[in-house]
């Protein structure tokens, strides 16, 4: 098994198709399929089950893949600083739900980081998506929260794929809404008090429901619900509908200037926001600087 090999591998599953792959290497789409059998034939598993689509991850296979991009980048490290020399192109990748705070970290990582050779990845991305990414090793790191509602499914998950899910605060849940909503004035918050009003959330794909959702209390019956998929469309409609979400109450002024505010909610339950990473692995250097600034915003 060579490292031209897994790269073969990496680029069949992100593009899905082995004769997309093989356009996109340069090379013949027989030469591409042999090249698989032979992977899968050392490895001793199937990493990939074909269909009129294309190619999709076996469940051997993710974990194949997530080994083979280490082996990759790795190496990628090493050609750049003892066969090219050039300072090694540092890789970090973030799968994270929709949090403001999590792009402030990001950004901070970056500024901290200062040289001039890197590829950073943020990924906000459904919520089982994360614990895909962090299996496959795709991500170094999953941003995510538990709750009382959810950590039973969840910590079930963790064990599952080997995942490990560490803490990093504690958050009271707040509605955020326009701050021309009616309800702006108030100091504090119901349910019942939100009921006229759309609720907005994040869509889950094909793992749509309440223990994977983004939002707490996402089993409590609405009669106008609201679902996007990416952090700016919510917010358009907090001041466009009057919409609202249930979330950490974390949200700096500086992205949205006062346009949104968060009011906290009389309820029961608690948002712990942690980080995810694979039993096996201990945070990098860049992992570290990244929790770090997370843990500015408790």
């Amino acid at each position: 098994m060579t490292i031209q090999q897994l790269r073969y591998m990496i680029a069949v599953a992100e593009k899905g198709s082995i004769t997309e792959a093989a356009k996109f290497l340069f090379i013949s789409q027989p030469s591409l399929s042999d090249a698989v059998r032979q992977v899968e034939k050392e490895a001793g598993v199937t990493i990939f089950t074909r269909c009129r689509a294309g190619v999709a991850l076996t469940k051997e296979g993710m974990e194949f893949l997530g080994y083979a991009r280490q082996v990759v980048q790795q190496m990628e490290l090493l050609e750049a600083k003892y066969i090219n020399n050039e300072p090694p192109k540092q890789r970090f990748c973030v799968s994270t739900q929709h949090y403001t705070f999590t792009t402030n970290a990001f950004v901070e990582l970056i500024q901290k980081f200062g040289q001039e050779r890197f590829e950073f990845i943020l990924n906000e991305t459904q919520t089982h998506q994360i614990f895909e990414d962090v299996r496959n090793r795709f991500s170094d790191i999953g941003i995510l929260y538990m709750s009382q509602e959810n950590e039973s499914v969840l910590t079930k998950l963790l064990e599952e794929y080997d995942l490990q899910f560490y803490e990093l605060l504690c958050a009271s849940p707040h509605v955020f809404l326009s701050k021309n909503h009616p309800l702006a004035h108030r100091s504090s918050l119901r349910l019942e008090d939100l009921k006229p009003y759309p609720r907005l959330s994040f869509v889950q794909g094909n793992y749509e429901s309440a223990y994977f959702s983004e939002e707490l209390f996402s089993t409590v019956t609405v009669e106008k619900n609201i679902k996007v998929s990416d952090r700016a469309a919510i917010v358009n409609l907090m001041i466009g509908v009057d919409g609202y979400t249930i979330s950490s109450g974390i949200f700096p002024k500086y992205l949205q200037g006062d346009d949104i505010i968060s009011i906290p909610l009389e309820e029961r339950e608690t948002m712990r926001i942690g980080y995810v990473i694979n039993r096996d692995k201990e945070l990098s250097e860049l992992g570290r600087i990244y929790v770090e600034a997370l843990k500015k915003f408790q």
